[in-house]
């Protein structure tokens, strides 16, 4: 074993990247940032090329990139790099093969991702713990979520709020729309907070 001196701290940090973790398909991966912006490029090129409606293709393809992950990186403790996003990538293919035409950025930000025009509450898929709740609050009004879950602990904890009230707004608030969640515009995106 090497001794530990500068030399070796100084090249361990020129080898150090960040992380981001993420959600594919209702699956945890920890992205270096490199692979992550990639991956996030290949995918919205592909959502742009299919119809705005067609959840279930974005579904799909998201759920056979988890598949290829998880074959590629089989420990969760291991990094997903850019070199295993490639090779996905190649494995599913060209974003061009799913569809004839492009919808321009613009569009789909205007169409997918306007969060000023009608905002609705929604149980959020990215930001929860439990069922949402507190992530959808908090995105609702544009809030920290962890505030969120520490004011809602303590008004439980302190009899201001019922458990039951949670378990009904569990209930009534409508889980987010699968489109939206993948969207990246003003809502939270599958990064941890």
């Amino acid at each position: 074993m090497k001794p530990l001196t500068t030399e070796t701290l100084n090249n361990a940090q020129c080898n150090m990247k960040e992380t981001v973790n993420v959600n594919i398909a209702s699956q945890a991966f920890t992205l270096d940032q490199d692979a992550y912006a990639l991956l996030k490029r290949y995918l919205d090129q592909i959502r742009r090329r299919l119809p705005e409606d067609d959840t279930e293709t974005m579904g799909d393809v998201e759920a056979r990139i988890a598949e290829i992950f998880r074959e590629k990186v089989p420990s969760p403790m291991r990094v997903v790099t850019v070199g295993e996003v490639r090779e996905a990538m190649d494995q599913m293919g060209s974003p061009a093969d799913f569809g004839p035409g492009e919808r321009p950025a613009d569009e789909q930000t205007a169409g997918e991702c306007d969060r000023t025009a009608v905002r609705r509450l929604y149980r959020s898929r990215t930001n929860r713990s439990i069922a949402g709740i507190c992530g959808g609050l908090a995105e609702y009004f544009d809030a920290d979520p962890t505030l969120i879950r520490l004011l809602t602990l303590l008004l439980i904890l302190l009899g201001g709020l019922s458990i039951w009230a949670y378990v009904i707004l569990w209930i009534v608030i409508p889980e987010e729309p699968l489109a939206a969640a993948g969207c990246d515009g003003n809502r939270a995106n599958s990064k941890n907070r």
